[in-house]
């Protein structure tokens, strides 16, 4: 996490590592590998395209160290809970999945979908992660996940000719925030970048969960998240009116067609078509190879602003590994994706952040990076995840429903917010109701 709004990040970030730190990261086996020879495992997960090919070379060190062949089914970006469920109708479950959500978690664990894992690689989580991490991935006093990648989503990534070319410095609260959107609209460039397909309506989410972390409160954040107050309470009228005048049309660029990828592709640009996209440290490597655009040349970032310039609330979100089928094959797999070595990996190729905190901050391929890493770690129990995570997955992670439908519609026509607040009470209620 960035501390200052205003200063921007030092050293240029690498987002393809060069091939010595690399292979530093990489090293040799790992000591006492399981010999897997001949064994199958299948892991799923939703990354695609550069995430993909980062996570890919963490599989193919698992693969050298054990002799195991791993197979990766992406679900591309779409809903892997109800690609999980159909696997698991038709009594074909992958050996290990990789979920962002915690309610997706806590729904397998309870239905019996998932192994405890405990004696898999509860040692290593105590160990290693955090109290907040290691709850996360508990069900009912039981561990069922391990918490392989994190992700700071309080940020905003901009385009350093907008700014100058505005006369514009990275605002220090939201006032500040909403001001510089207005100036560089009026000077021409949209000032944010939205994805428009219903599958990255999650992005909303994101943005939600900000400002409203920044405007109620931890406190009140924590009562939303688990339902104690309605989605009508006057919390949450307020964070929709900030949203609404941030994402107003004449501020944003907004194609029904544009992937997440496509609106980062449109800031990361040397002629950006908006100046700003509001998202986690993963976003260099999703547009990675996609254009000519430098992060610290072209593209800098700044913490998500709040209330306040003191204010520095975070929004974490993370992927947890957990095993699907209690293989020989999966049980190590996961502890693969449990151990330091195999974080690094990734951490080398840029875009990714650990919550391991044995990970070694010299693998990340940059200060910019090893100081969001540092910071994401520092935040400890005070961390707050991604509230649409912690929802039933029917109202906080369904396309088409839920948070992502209604905030979609929302951010279309932001003139309902009465009516947006008692159509996402109904829904959480709904969905709280058959949890």
């Amino acid at each position: 996490m960035v501390r200052s709004g205003r200063p921007t990040l030092a050293g240029a970030l690498l987002l393809v590592a060069p091939l010595g730190l690399l292979a530093t990261a990489c090293g040799g086996s790992q000591p006492g590998a399981a010999d897997l020879q001949g064994v199958e495992v299948e892991v799923v997960a939703v990354w695609q395209d550069a995430e993909a090919d980062a996570f890919r070379l963490v599989l193919d060190r698992f693969e050298a160290d054990t002799g195991a062949t791993v197979t990766f089914s992406s679900t591309a970006g779409a809903d892997i809970g109800l690609a999980l469920d159909e696997r698991l109708d038709s009594g074909d479950a992958p050996d290990v999945a990789v979920l962002p959500q915690p309610a997706l978690l806590e729904r397998y664990a309870r239905a019996g979908d998932i192994v405890a894992l405990d004696d898999v690689v509860g040692e290593a989580v105590r160990a290693g992660w955090s109290p907040v991490w290691e709850r996360l991935g508990t069900v009912d006093g039981e561990l069922y996940g391990v918490w392989f990648k994190a992700a700071n989503k309080s940020l905003v990534w901009y385009s350093l000719s907008a700014f100058e070319d505005a006369g514009l410095v990275p605002p220090a609260d939201l006032d500040g925030l909403q001001a510089a959107a207005e100036t560089l609209a009026a000077g021409g460039v949209p000032a944010f970048s939205l994805p428009g397909v219903p599958a990255d309506a999650w992005v909303l989410t994101d943005w939600f969960e900000n400002l409203y972390l920044r405007l109620a409160g931890p406190d009140r954040y924590d009562d939303l998240a688990s339902h104690r107050i309605p989605w009508t309470d006057p919390s949450v009228a307020e964070a929709l009116r900030a949203m609404a005048g941030l994402l107003d049309a004449g501020l944003v660029v907004r194609d029904p067609d544009a992937t997440f990828p496509d609106s980062v592709a449109s800031v990361f640009s040397t002629r950006p078509r908006a100046a700003m996209v509001v998202e986690g440290d993963f976003v260099p490597g999703v547009v990675s190879g996609r254009g000519e655009a430098q992060v610290g040349t072209d593209v800098d970032v700044f913490a998500f602003p709040g209330r306040e310039p003191t204010d520095r609330a975070v929004v974490g979100g993370g992927d947890a590994a957990v095993l699907m089928r209690d293989s020989r094959g999966g049980r190590a797999l996961v502890q693969h994706l449990a151990s330091s070595a195999a974080a690094e990996i990734w951490a080398a190729r840029g875009g990714f952040i650990s919550p391991n905190q044995d990970v070694d901050l010299g693998a990340y391929p940059d200060v910019a990076t090893q100081r969001i890493a540092r910071s994401l770690l520092e935040a400890g129990d005070e961390l707050r995840f991604d509230l649409s995570d912690l929802q039933p997955v029917a109202f906080g992670a369904t396309t088409g429903a839920g948070l992502w439908a209604e905030l979609s519609a929302f951010v279309a026509d932001p003139t309902d917010v009465d009516g947006t607040m008692s159509r996402l009470e109904a829904a959480a209620a709904a969905a709280w109701a058959d949890r």
